[in-house]
């Protein structure tokens, strides 16, 4: 063959292998792609577009059953390709109860269930620690801790994750008002709440003693460099909220008024917001409602749909608005007919607004206040909870419950048998009714009997995912939750 027309024929190959090569490649990602947009051929060779599960479990390793089918390579802590539309999804492993809920898959979206948990079938409580004249307990957040109140300056700290409990002591003595003057005199206060820092060194006490309500910044480690808010700040505080994990900063409402309190500094700033009816924050910044002022001295920045092209003119007699810790500029978010609770949470990549007027809920996008959804419930809420990553939200009034799932867009009204609840985990209520320890996942479903004697005043918790505490009578109990 001619040398010229050889080069020429593997130079034609060369081209040819290479252009193959860069289709493939190309076609491989657009069918990536499609992939991950959601898109599949199903049995019929059609192609539609799936969404996708990803589950997770505590104890790992369950089996999942999908629409009453299982295959022995289904197991949680995995993703899964569904169909778009409505799927029963069931959790079984040998030696444990079971667990369901009915989801609903969107095409092309991940929905994500990562909090279900199996309880141990057979369970033997064990006695762990033998309590007197306890007359209030509380649990720290990583659930860690267990302090124990009593009528006396001497209360008790307990380290659940210890094998052998070794109570340490928390002297109150001088710390509240009814004991300042003498160590001896006996602790009387009521207890009416009590909320942790998130890296539980200290504990937000709200305590009534007669006619006199009293506000305590403990630091549970050391008690000595505890702060009684209300005297030292000479302080009428209405509500006052923790804003970082040590509770360095506090946000207190005086006089109907937010103020923030730096606890390093001992000291209170000037006015944040006037006449201010609820608030929250998330991070640095603070959303609330408050009465409108009567000139408009903030920066407006109105849902679309509220535009007016007079915004000097006072309209509505209250309004929901925003202010950066920090920044004293307060901008006007939304205005409102009435003083509605809010909330600020973020879910995924995206702050929402909650605004609970009466039995209406109206969810927005913080970042352009677009309406996100809105819901009648059968109640009227005294109480709002955000779930750990803002996937859900948790209203409350009594024994009366309803919950937004936030992934499923979906509101359920529910009820629990008596008014002693909270929270087992993140995601987990229980409940004491007549000495039997019920719990619940946080929408109601799933409901399982844990305990039969289980005594209602005290909370229960759950330490490394193994143990399971509750007090029956005078004594501390724990129980394996896993396989050991």
């Amino acid at each position: 063959m001619n040398p010229e027309a050889k080069r020429r024929r593997q130079s034609l190959k060369v081209v040819i292998s290479e252009a193959i090569m860069v289709l493939a490649v190309a076609i491989t990602v657009i069918i990536l792609g499609f992939l991950v947009s959601g898109y599949w051929i199903n049995s019929d060779l059609k192609v539609e577009r799936q969404g996708m599960l990803q589950i997770s479990s505590n104890p790992t390793g369950a089996n999942v059953v999908i629409d009453n089918e299982s295959s022995w390579l289904q197991r949680t802590n995995t993703s899964k390709v569904l169909t778009a539309g409505e799927h029963t999804i069931t959790l079984t492993k040998e030696g444990y109860d079971s667990w369901s809920k009915t989801i609903n898959i969107s095409e092309g979206l991940l929905y994500r269930l990562h909090y279900p948990r199996l309880f141990l079938a057979e369970r033997t409580p064990e006695k762990y620690l033998a309590i007197d004249a306890v007359t209030y307990a509380t649990v720290s957040p990583d659930r860690d801790y267990l302090l124990l109140l009593n009528n006396t300056t001497k209360w008790s700290l307990v380290r659940l994750t210890e094998e052998k409990p070794d109570p340490r002591v928390v002297d109150i003595s001088g710390i509240f008002s009814n004991s300042a003057t003498s160590p001896e005199l006996p602790f009387n206060s009521i207890i009416i709440d009590a909320d942790w820092s998130r890296d539980g060194s200290h504990l937000l006490l709200k305590t009534q003693n007669g006619d006199t309500l009293e506000w305590v910044l403990l630091d549970v480690k050391t008690p000595s460099k505890s702060i009684n808010l209300t005297r030292e700040f000479s302080g009428n505080f209405s509500e006052i909220q923790i804003v970082d994990n040590s509770a360095n900063n506090l946000l207190a409402v005086k006089n109907g008024n937010l103020h923030r309190i730096d606890t390093s500094a001992k000291s209170m700033s000037a006015v944040l917001v006037e006449k201010i009816h609820s608030f929250d924050h998330f991070d640095n910044e603070v959303v609330f409602t408050a009465t409108t002022p009567t000139t408009a001295s903030t920066e407006a920045t109105v849902a679309p749909e509220q535009e007016s092209t007079d915004t000097d003119v006072v309209t509505t007699p209250y309004f929901a608005g925003s202010v950066k810790l920090g920044d004293d500029k307060i901008t006007e978010l939304l205005p409102l007919s009435s003083p509605a609770k809010i909330v600020i949470s973020r879910f995924y990549d995206e702050k929402y607004l909650t605004l609970l007027d009466g039995k209406e809920l109206r969810i927005y996008q913080k970042s352009d206040l677009s309406p996100f959804d809105e819901y009648t419930l059968e109640f009227e809420p005294q109480n709002i909870t955000v779930g750990h990553d803002g996937d859900f939200v948790l209203l409350t009034s009594g024994s009366s419950l309803a919950t937004l799932d936030m992934e499923a867009k979906n509101l359920t009204n529910w009820s629990l048998p008596s008014e002693s609840y909270g929270w087992l985990d993140d995601y987990m209520l229980y409940s004491i009714s007549s000495d039997e320890l019920a719990v619940f996942d946080y929408d109601g479903l799933n409901r399982r009997v844990l305990a039969k004697t289980a005594s209602a005043s005290f909370p229960v918790a759950i330490t490394d995912n193994k143990w399971l505490y509750y007090f029956n009578g005078n004594q501390l109990v724990r129980e394996w939750l896993v396989e050991h």
